[in-house]
């Protein structure tokens, strides 16, 4: 037997050097008919003898333990260590999977009295857009397990508020609860489900079957099959429903699948009961359990602090309360369509639910306390830049504030005067308008602006009552009535006088 180097080498002078076989035999130091053979044939390494194994003198006692039950390895394992051997769990597992034949699983098919079941699921198709932001649209499905009568919700989410809430439109809709309700072991259901033991249920889902009074059925763990029919059911609505449908707005979405239910789904031969839905539903409706007087409240419950901007945080959007919570803790209440906030009982907040991200959703209202505790303070602000004008300045206040409705404009508009003409110069303004018993914004700046204005020079008119006669025009003078036949004076002579 040669290595795989020297096989190199005798391929590598064979086709490259075309040496003969003998002379290849005589470079190597190998027989003549060993580099023939290999010449001939591809490389292949020599079968190593198996090695004895620790498990190989029970091997047939573990078979013989399989033939009288279907032991797991870690049974067999504790048998074979009272005997004696040393190795570990992962031989005997080895062991174990290459006799042990792998059966196909066979499934039962289920079937129920009117009213005894319902099995819910949740589907996922693409992703939507949601005003700014787009979210995986979701749609839940119950079937009732005798007559196969559907219903179908769609929904933004998943979580335990949307859970609950279409349980509730379920069971309205079919006018009645089934007696148990097969699920799987999503969070919002099951908290956990250890293998051959019971699950522990989510309190929340627990209080709610206790409220409807049906019992709660989970799956065994990745056992789809269980509950079969409402697997089918989401297959069917996606491939007959949703596929090829352009999704719009969402708000379309379900008053479109309720006529679809009613149409198509629900009156369609069903193809494992050859019957229609819509007519064996008939017999089941009235084995189902009344419904409760009170519905359900389907709310998510936690808590939630408001900022200093009275704003509580919900699903990456933010919230209005009243200012006066800002700092504390309320209780959140988050239904499907909107949301509740509430100190202790008190209902402090409610808001629709938005679905966009980012968003800031205010009540005006709470803001308002604020508003005028900024108003009162921007007030007295501007009343104590005010009075510091003058001594009299406290008088014209309350001789404008008697006079005009919008006293706090004027005096925002006189502050705003010193910034141009000066304190002392709006002061002095102010007792002159005092004296002239003018309370506006209007007279101030007028009597500013004239005495800033330079006086024109005096001229041969100065009018002092209305304005129009400003605008007099004078007739050109006729000088011919000073014009006279008498020579002109001679030149050094006084001129001649008048008589009047």
């Amino acid at each position: 037997m040669i290595d795989y180097v020297q096989w190199c080498r005798l391929k590598e002078m064979a086709e490259r050097d075309h040496l003969t076989s003998a002379q290849i035999a005589r470079a190597l130091g190998l027989a003549a008919r060993t580099v023939r053979k290999w010449l001939k044939e591809p490389y292949r390494p020599r079968k190593r003898a198996p090695r004895p194994s620790a498990l190989d003198p029970f091997k047939g006692q573990i078979m013989g333990m399989l033939k009288e039950h279907p032991y797991s390895a870690v049974q067999v394992l504790a048998t074979l260590q009272e005997q004696g051997f040393g190795g570990g769990i992962t031989t005997v597992k080895d062991y174990i999977q290459q006799i042990r034949p792998r059966g196909q699983e066979a499934y039962l098919t289920l079937a129920f009295a009117p009213g005894e079941c319902a099995q819910v699921d949740w589907g996922s198709w693409e992703m939507i857009g949601v005003g700014t932001t787009r979210r995986r649209l979701s749609f839940f499905v119950m079937v009732l397990g005798y007559s196969r009568m559907l219903y179908v919700e769609f929904t933004l989410g998943q979580s335990q508020e949307h859970f609950l809430a279409c349980h509730r439109h379920a069971f309205e809709a079919f006018g009645g609860v089934p007696a148990k309700i097969m699920c799987d072991n999503c969070k919002t259901a099951v908290l956990s489900h250890p293998h051959g033991l019971r699950p522990v249920l989510n309190p929340r889902y627990a209080d709610f079957a206790g409220h409807y009074g049906f019992a709660v059925k989970a799956c065994n763990v990745r056992k789809a099959n269980e509950k079969g029919i409402v697997e089918n059911a989401v297959g069917y609505v996606k491939h007959n429903f949703l596929a090829g449908r352009p999704i719009g707005e969402f708000a379309s979405l379900n008053p479109a699948i309720g006529v679809w239910l009613e149409q198509t789904a629900n009156v369609r031969l069903h193809g494992r009961t050859h019957r229609r839905p819509v007519d064996l539903f008939v017999a089941e409706q009235p084995m189902l359990k009344a419904l409760t007087v009170h519905p359900y409240d389907c709310a998510s419950i936690d808590t939630a602090l408001v900022n200093s901007q009275f704003r509580v945080r919900v699903d990456a959007n933010r919230y209005s309360v009243p200012a006066a919570y800002a700092g504390r803790k309320l209780l959140l209440k988050l239904y499907p369509e909107r949301l509740c906030l509430y100190d202790g009982e008190k209902l402090v907040a409610e808001h629709l639910r938005v679905y966009d991200r980012g968003q800031d959703i205010e009540n005006r209202e709470h803001a308002q306390p604020v508003l005028e505790r900024k108003r009162r303070a921007d007030e007295q602000h501007l009343l104590k830049r005010f009075l510091a004008l003058s001594p009299q300045a406290e008088t014209y206040y309350r001789h404008l504030a008697e006079r005009k409705l919008s006293w706090r404009l004027h005096l925002r508009k006189i502050v705003a005067l010193v910034d141009v003409y000066g304190a002392e110069k709006v002061a002095r303004a102010l007792a002159d308008a005092l004296v002239y018993q003018a309370f506006s914004s209007e007279y101030i700046a007028n009597i500013l602006e004239q005495r800033e204005r330079r006086l024109p020079e005096p001229g041969p008119l100065h009018l002092t009552r209305k304005q129009d006669l400003l605008d007099l025009q004078l007739p050109d003078p006729d000088l011919s009535v000073y014009e006279t036949d008498d020579p002109q004076p001679e030149k050094g002579d006084p001129p001649h006088e008048t008589k009047a």
